[in-house]
């Protein structure tokens, strides 16, 4: 007979609909990413007997298969890190908040759903971002602080990606830099642009103005300080003529591009407060809210060049437009691209 078999952990309410992975490490602090992404690879790793992997959520009385390695203590950080309590300014309920968000994880990235009127970083007045989160969850990352290595708007939703070393966070800025990343956003707009596919290419210049600094399409006099941008667009569904579902893919990454350039071909983005447009609906028909969304990105990883392929759901409150539109916000779920 076998010494230290294999055992079955069962999950309990509190810890319903966590993240396996986030599961493990409540559980067994001082394993390591990379031990428990082997086991699970290999079927080591069960939940009601059956193989899955570190994204999957768990629910109370599912049973968790722990192999004989765990409890021996094998791949194990010998690094002690200090309790989750000890680091100041971060809340369970804000790291509880960042794992719900999670949709890739690994050793070198980690990837996000960023939700709407959360800052990616700090400014004036801004208290509670993305970057200070993280950098307060440094514990969580071996003591080592997550850098951020592109930009959502507040209110702009969806795919954050976010390097987990010094390493990682330096190739993948010089992936950006290239355009080898390849980002795909979906909107909702005013009107249906002709024709239903295309591409902008209007410089950008920031301008000051009463309402705050706003992006707008460059004039004569001035290219020294206008900033080159491009959008290929396409339409993917037209609701009559007064709106569109469209799918943005920026070639450049500029502030506001994609605001700016929807603006600029006279189909604003629904929602925008910077480019606002006349109500296209009755008031209660369409929230008052961005309708903008990091719906995918594609790119090598850092270290193995392999490529991430990963995909945000539509936001809640889009989703309910769609919904309300006779759109379906499920047309594209389990597949790979719309167009």
């Amino acid at each position: 007979m076998t010494d230290n078999p294999a055992k079955p952990v069962e999950i309990n309410r509190d810890e319903h609909g966590l993240r396996l992975d986030r599961w493990f490490r409540l559980r067994y602090p001082g394993l390591t990413h990379s031990h428990l992404q082997k086991l699970l690879r290999t079927g080591q790793i069960r939940l009601d007997s059956k193989r899955v992997k570190s994204n999957a959520r768990v629910e109370a009385g599912q049973k968790v298969r722990i192999p004989k390695s765990i409890q021996m203590g094998e791949g194990r950080d010998t690094i002690a890190k200090p309790s989750p309590k000890s680091t100041p300014g971060v809340s369970k309920a804000d790291r509880d908040f960042i794992e719900r968000l999670i949709l890739f994880e690994d050793d070198a990235v980690l990837v996000i759903d960023k939700p709407r009127g959360l800052a990616v970083q700090g400014g004036t007045g801004t208290k509670r971002h993305v970057d200070g989160l993280l950098t307060g969850m440094a514990d969580r990352f071996g003591n080592k602080r997550p850098r951020l290595v592109h930009r959502l708007d507040r209110d702009t939703t969806g795919v954050l990606l976010i390097a987990k070393t010094r390493d990682a966070a330096s190739k993948l800025g010089q992936t950006f830099s290239t355009r080898a990343a390849k980002k795909t956003y979906w909107a909702l707009v005013k009107g249906v642009p002709r024709p239903q596919q295309g591409k902008v290419d209007a410089a950008l210049v920031k301008a000051s103005g009463p309402e705050g600094d706003r992006i707008r399409k460059s004039e004569p006099g001035e290219q020294e300080r206008a900033m080159h941008a491009a959008t290929h667009y396409s339409v993917i569904e037209a609701v009559a003529n007064k709106a569109a579902w469209m799918s943005l893919k920026p070639v450049t990454g500029r502030q506001h591009q994609l605001r700016a350039h929807m603006d600029i071909l006279g189909h604003p983005i629904i929602g925008d407060n910077k480019y606002p447009s006349d109500p296209i609906f009755g008031e209660d028909e369409i929230e008052d809210s961005l309708h903008l969304h990091a719906r995918r990105l594609v790119i090598p990883h850092p270290m193995t060049r392999e490529p991430i392929d990963i995909t945000a759901p539509l936001p809640d409150h889009m989703r309910r437009t769609w919904l309300k539109l006779g759109l379906d916000p499920d047309r594209y779920e389990g597949r790979a691209e719309e167009d």
